[in-house]
């Protein structure tokens, strides 16, 4: 079993004096930034002069530097920006300002994984990659709970880059869940792996596909979408609380038979992790990661821009956006507030 951190394994006095420059304000930085913050820590969020970022920022009490000038005043730069653009703002902004000893650290591996982003000696490079959106660490840390964390270490210049890691995620609030270690390999190729396969591209295909054979078949939209989609986080919720066998034991009996005998049917158990494999060898090989840096540096994100146009365009967005707004569980729009 992987290796677990908790409170306990973890001394937020090693920031103590230490300056953190955040890059990036967007769901993650604005919730890393907020929480170093009310811990007690010294930061700072790094963003283009033109970002229209900067007024959030400063609005919450952030100091707010431009991107190099943060890198060269910060002891520990997050880097929490996009990744197709992170590459670029390291080699511009942040690379010629960074000093032996500083720490570079990352919340996803992808840039370090694939050689985007090389770090030099002298530097130690970590990973604290919360297992939740950025708006959900924020709300789980003012609710004094976190979300699970891993931790990484690329580079151990210093020979205290994993303790400085523990520390910079208890900070955020995580070791209020508990953090798991891991490697920037393994994590980069099971995020994109689960987001592909699990997480986005599998279920998001799943319901769209559900809702349109549904509405095809005559049935109204309404129901499609409260079936097929609305439904799903009710028991998402439920396996995230106890597992597979607690949404069983919550279902009825009818609703876990079906589980059974057509889960199968639609999704055929072999061929799909055939298919699956094939997914996972395209991340690994960095055939995925080649596709996605030509996407952003030579095909000007046509085809990222067109599928999503097309989802916007789908009935069920549509349908979905209607249906929250007459009803009360679809009155609030703020992720921060979104259950935990």
């Amino acid at each position: 079993m992987a290796k677990m951190y908790y409170e306990k394994d973890c001394d937020l006095n090693l920031l103590k004096g230490k300056k953190i420059a955040i890059i990036g304000y967007g769901s993650q930085g604005h919730a890393h930034a907020l929480n170093l913050r009310d811990s007690g820590l010294d930061v700072v969020v790094g963003l283009r002069e033109n970002s229209s970022r900067v007024k959030e920022a400063t609005d919450a009490g952030l100091k707010v530097m431009n991107i190099a000038e943060a890198a060269k005043w910060g002891d520990i730069i997050m880097i929490l920006i996009n990744d197709e653009v992170q590459a670029d703002v390291y080699n511009k902004d942040i690379l010629p300002n960074l000093s032996k000893g500083n720490a570079l650290a990352f919340a996803h591996g992808f840039n370090i994984r694939y050689k985007q982003i090389v770090v030099p000696e002298g530097i130690d490079v970590f990973m604290a990659a919360p297992k939740g959106p950025g708006h959900t660490v924020r709300s789980c840390y003012k609710a004094g709970k976190g979300v699970p964390c891993l931790v990484a270490i690329e580079q151990n210049a210093t020979g205290n880059a994993l303790s400085l890691a523990l520390a910079y995620i208890a900070g955020i609030g995580g070791a209020k869940a508990g953090i798991m270690e891991t490697t920037f390999n393994d994590e980069t190729e099971t995020d994109l792996f689960g987001e592909q396969c699990v997480l986005c591209g599998g279920v998001v295909d799943l319901m769209q596909c559900g809702f349109e054979v549904l509405v095809e078949s005559g049935y109204e939209p309404e129901n499609a979408y409260f079936e097929c989609i609305h439904e799903l986080k009710l028991i998402v919720d439920l396996i995230n609380k106890g597992g597979i066998q607690a949404m069983n034991y919550s279902i009825s009996d009818t609703a876990e038979f079906g589980e059974y005998v057509s889960g199968e049917r639609v999704i055929p158990h072999e061929e799909t992790k055939e298919r699956m494999k094939k997914v996972l060898a395209d991340i690994k090989n960095g055939s995925f990661a080649e596709r996605w840096i030509a996407e952003n540096k030579t095909n000007g994100r046509k085809f990222f821009n067109s599928m999503r146009e097309k989802l916007k365009d789908h009935q069920m967005e549509i349908i979905g956006k209607e249906l929250r707004e007459n009803m009360i569980w679809g009155k609030d729009t703020n992720l921060d507030t979104a259950s935990n």
